[in-house]
C-alpha cells in the first residue's frame, strides 16, 4: 500500500512539475529600458526603439514588455537603477545616455544582453575590446562624440566668422569631456579662434556658465554631446535666444525649438536599430557577435529664422549643405 501511495506521488511530481516550472517562466521577454535622463526623452525616441523591435516581431505588451528607469541626469542614481533592473531578471539591458550609462550598465551584469546607445568612444570608454567582435554581454551604437564637437565648431565659424572667440560647454561629469576639450582645442587652433571651455552639469552652473560667456565676451558657442546637456536644451535654447548668442547644438530637437544650428547623428534612428538588435538578441544572437555600429550620416540643420534674430547671414554654401532648413 505504502509503495502503490509512494508510486501516484512520483507520477503526479512528474505530472506537476513542468507545469508549475512553465508558470514560473516569463509570458513574454523583458526589456529594462534605463536613461541617464529624465523621462520627458521625445516621445518620438521612444516609438523609433519600439519600431525597430517591431521590425523583428516583437510588440509592447503583446509580445514583449518594457520596463522604464530615469536617472534624471544624477549619475549617482545609476548603478541602483540597473541592479534593480537586474534583480528584475530582465532579458536585455538597454542603456540610452552615454557612456556613463553604459559602463553602470556593463558593471552590473556579465550575464544580461546589454545594447548601449549614444555612446562617444566605446572601445576607450572600456565597454567593448572592438567594434568588429565587441565580445562579452554588450554592443551597441556610438556616436563619435569627439569628433563631431570639432565639427561642429568649424561650422559654428563658418557661420559666425567674425567671432574670434568660441565658448565650448561640456559636463564635467561626463568621463568624455577632456578629450572633446582636447579635439576642440586643435579645431579651434585650425580656425585662428580663442577657445574659451565652460563646464556645467547642473541648472545653476548652466546659469553661471552663460553669465561668464556673455562676461567675456564670446562670439559664438559650442554645446558638446552629453545626455545631460541634451536634455538641458530647451534651457539652453532659451539663454542663447535671451543672450543673443550664436549657438550649435547635438540634435535637431534643438534646432526645432529655436536654437540658431545643429549638426549630429539622428538619434530616433539609432534607437530603431538598437530595437532591432534587442529583437534579434531575443532571436538567439549574441551580444558579442553584433558589431558596434557607428554613424554614416549626420543631420544639418539650420533655423532661418533664429539667424535673422541674430542679424546673420547664412552662406549659401552651408545652406547647400544643409539636411533641414527651418523658416
Amino acid at each position: 500500500m505504502r509503495r502503490r501511495q509512494l508510486m501516484l506521488l512520483l507520477g503526479g511530481a512528474a505530472i506537476t512539475s513542468p507545469l508549475s516550472a512553465r508558470a514560473q517562466q516569463k509570458a513574454m521577454p523583458v526589456v529594462g529600458f534605463f536613461s541617464t535622463g529624465a523621462a520627458d526623452l521625445p516621445a518620438a525616441y521612444l516609438a523609433a526603439f519600439r519600431q525597430g523591435l517591431g521590425e523583428t516581431g516583437y510588440v509592447e505588451g503583446q509580445n514583449v514588455a518594457i520596463e522604464y528607469r530615469w536617472a534624471e541626469d544624477h549619475y549617482d542614481r545609476l548603478p541602483a537603477l540597473v541592479a534593480d533592473l537586474v534583480s528584475r531578471n530582465v532579458d536585455l539591458i538597454l542603456s540610452w545616455g552615454g557612456l556613463v550609462g553604459a559602463l553602470a550598465a556593463k558593471r552590473a551584469t556579465t550575464t544580461i544582453p546589454i545594447v548601449f546607445t549614444n555612446v562617444g568612444d566605446p572601445i576607450g570608454g572600456g565597454l567593448v575590446a572592438s567594434l568588429a567582435r565587441p565580445g562579452g554581454n554588450i554592443t551597441g551604437f556610438s556616436i563619435l562624440t569627439s569628433e563631431l564637437t570639432a565639427k561642429r565648431l568649424e561650422l559654428l565659424s563658418e557661420l559666425v566668422p567674425q567671432a574670434r572667440v568660441i565658448a565650448l560647454l561640456v559636463n564635467p561629469s561626463n568621463p568624455l569631456t577632456e578629450r572633446v576639450v582636447e579635439d576642440a582645442q586643435r579645431a579651434a587652433r585650425a580656425r585662428g579662434v580663442q577657445l574659451d571651455v565652460l563646464r556645467a552639469s547642473t541648472d545653476s552652473e548652466i546659469d553661471a556658465a552663460f553669465a561668464a560667456l556673455v562676461q567675456q565676451p564670446a562670439g559664438a558657442l559650442v554645446v558638446a554631446g552629453d545626455s545631460l546637456l541634451f536634455s538641458r536644451r530647451d534651457k539652453l535654447v532659451g539663454l542663447a535666444s535671451r543672450h543673443a548668442v550664436p549657438t550649435i547644438y547635438t540634435s535637431r530637437e534643438a534646432a526645432l525649438a529655436g536654437g540658431l544650428i545643429s549638426y549630429g547623428t539622428n538619434y530616433k534612428n539609432d534607437l530603431r536599430e538598437a530595437g532591432i538588435y534587442a529583437g534579434r538578441i531575443f532571436k538567439g544572437e549574441k551580444p558579442a557577435d553584433l558589431p558596434v555600429q557607428a554613424p554614416t550620416k549626420f543631420e544639418l540643420v539650420i533655423n532661418l529664422k533664429t539667424a535673422k534674430a541674430l542679424g546673420l547671414a547664412v552662406p549659401q554654401a552651408l545652406l547647400a549643405r544643409a539636411d533641414e532648413v527651418i523658416e
